[in-house]
């Protein structure tokens, strides 16, 4: 089991590499934004290191630097990173109802938008180790690329800074891409949550509705919707996944 598990977990460091030299860039650009509102390098470490969320990082650093009370930004934070609980949620149900809670806790802190696409399509039972894997090559990258964004960033010209979180979006269609191919209800679900995220932009655009807390909610919503609805029409049968 510990020969299985160490597998698992380097297994997971290597298909994780990807997910790093995203981070790295992607979170290079949060430090900027870090450092514009006055924090140091070893205070955004603290912050990246403990919260892996590039949404989240941004509006705390920013309400930070406008003054706003603790109270408000533990508030804002709850609710942008709402749909990290629904990902712990789908990915409960793949691993083994024997798993600790000290386990399930590991898992719960290293899950993010791309580690939760490369980890819900592993085919069958899901080992946590596979998870702590991507996430011990992961959260050091995004610590260091947001230490790196407050010490350099200021040197890079602003298109070339813009220009380096391309690659996280290409490596997160990758994640989904054969998935998609496999099965044509996924294909179709992924195919509709991309109108329906842009429809519902364009109308809260309209309604002059904006702001990081709005999409975050936007995307709690439309996950909870769109899920709930793909459940009832193309239910799973136990053990389809096995």
């Amino acid at each position: 089991m510990k020969n299985h598990n160490l597998k698992q977990f380097t297994k997971g460091i290597k298909n994780g590499i990807p997910i790093a030299l995203g981070y790295l860039a992607v979170s290079f650009t949060l430090g900027i934004q870090a450092k514009k509102v006055g924090i140091t390098a070893i205070q955004s470490a603290v912050a990246s290191i403990g919260l892996l969320a590039s949404a989240g990082e941004y509006i705390a650093f920013t309400l930070m630097g406008a003054g706003v009370g603790i109270a408000t930004v533990v508030l804002m934070e709850m609710i942008t990173n709402a749909r990290y609980l629904l990902m712990s949620c789908v990915l409960s149900q793949k691993i083994d109802e024997n798993t600790s809670l000290l386990k399930r806790m590991l898992m719960g802190y290293c899950i993010t938008d791309e580690i939760f696409g490369a980890a819900i399509s592993v085919p069958g039972k899901l080992n946590p180790f596979y998870v702590y894997g991507m996430g011990f090559i992961a959260a050091p990258m995004w610590t260091l690329g947001t230490v790196l964004g407050v010490e350099l960033g200021s040197v890079l010209p602003a298109r070339v800074v813009s220009a380096l979180g391309v690659g996280l979006f290409g490596m997160f269609i990758a994640c989904i891409i054969p998935e998609c191919k496999k099965n044509k209800i996924v294909g179709f679900v992924v195919a509709l949550s991309f109108i329906l995220s842009y429809l519902s932009g364009e109308v809260l655009k309209y309604l002059k509705i904006a702001g990081k807390q709005v999409d975050g909610l936007k995307v709690i919503f439309l996950t909870v919707a769109i899920a709930l609805g793909a459940t009832i029409l193309f239910p799973v049968k136990e053990g389809e996944n096995e």
